[in-house]
Order: C-alpha cells, then structure tokens, then sequence
C-alpha cells in the first residue's frame, strides 16, 4: 500500500491565507483519517466505552460539536439554541439510532464550513480579542482557531485508539 502523503505536506491550500495553513491543514487531515478509520466501522461499537472512556459516537459528536462552538466563538457570536442542544446531546444515542455514516457526514459538512471561514477570515483581525462561552473566557480569533484544530487533532487520535481496541475486542468475541 503506497503511503500518502499528509494534507500539509501537499502544499498551500489556495484560498487560504499564509497565518492560517495550519488550520486548514490539520482540519483537512483530520476530515481525511476519520472517513478512513470510519469506513466499514459497525453501528453496534458506536456507543462502546472502553475501559469507562468516552466512545467513538461521542468522539464523532464532540468533533462536529467543538468545531462548530469554537468557530462561532471566533466569529464573536452566541451559542444558538440548536448548538446547546448538540452539546447535551453528546455521548448520547438518538432512540432510532444513529448511523456511523451520519455522525462522519456531520464532521464532513462542519469541516466544510470551517474551510469556508477560514478563506474569508481577515489575517489583520487574528489577534482581536474573543470571549468565550458564557463567563467570556479571553482568547482572540487565531487563539480558538488553532484551539480547533488542536483539540480536532486531539480527538482523533482518541478515536483512532477507541475504535481499534472495541473492533479488537468484538473479534475475540
């Protein structure tokens, strides 16, 4: 199997400017090894907490989620009532069950409108001042955009971890 060679070692996206690369690298990167991982995963692990950790559908809810909060965050808006109500919702299954399929569309989509912000984020405003949530945390727009990226970087990995030891663990079954 040829190995790929990852998102930030193909070069500049276009589009994007310089101060934001990493950003949008990592995001993409990100979108890339979760269809990966993902594809094929059975709904029946979706909700498996390893060892009392979070599962693989919270980590595919908390992605789209933090995705979503920070950059509105960054955009100097509220939360919106939907918002809080993905926010409850994670770790929980709906009662008709989500689809593995669902929950990555959902990271997919968020990681498209992420690209679009970050094309038209404005690199003379990366230091303006951001609250966050409702105490007004400090941070400023590229704070909570690498905050993005990171954390989305972060998750994955754990996801990567979850999703190999419940797949290991339903063999033996």
């Amino acid at each position: 199997m040829e190995q790929k060679l990852e998102v930030w070692q193909r070069g500049p996206l276009p589009d994007v400017r310089p101060l934001l690369q990493p950003v949008a690298h990592a995001l993409l990167q990100a979108r890339e090894e979760v269809n990966e991982y993902l594809e094929g995963f059975p709904k029946e692990l979706l909700w498996i907490r390893p060892a009392g950790m979070a599962s693989a559908g919270f980590h595919l809810q908390h992605l789209s989620g933090v995705l979503d909060r920070v950059f509105t965050y960054a955009r100097a808006e509220g939360l919106s009532p939907f918002q809080f109500e993905q926010l409850y919702e994670e770790g929980k299954d709906r009662a008709e069950g989500y689809r593995v399929e669902d929950l990555v569309s959902r990271f997919n989509v968020q990681v498209d409108q992420a690209m679009i912000q970050l094309k038209d984020t404005d690199e003379s405003g990366l230091t303006e001042y951001r609250g966050v949530g409702r105490a007004g945390l400090p941070s400023t727009v590229i704070g909570l955009l690498f905050h993005a990226a990171e954390h989305t970087m972060r998750h994955v990995g754990q996801l990567m971890v979850t999703i190999a030891v419940v797949k290991s663990e339903a063999e033996k079954l």
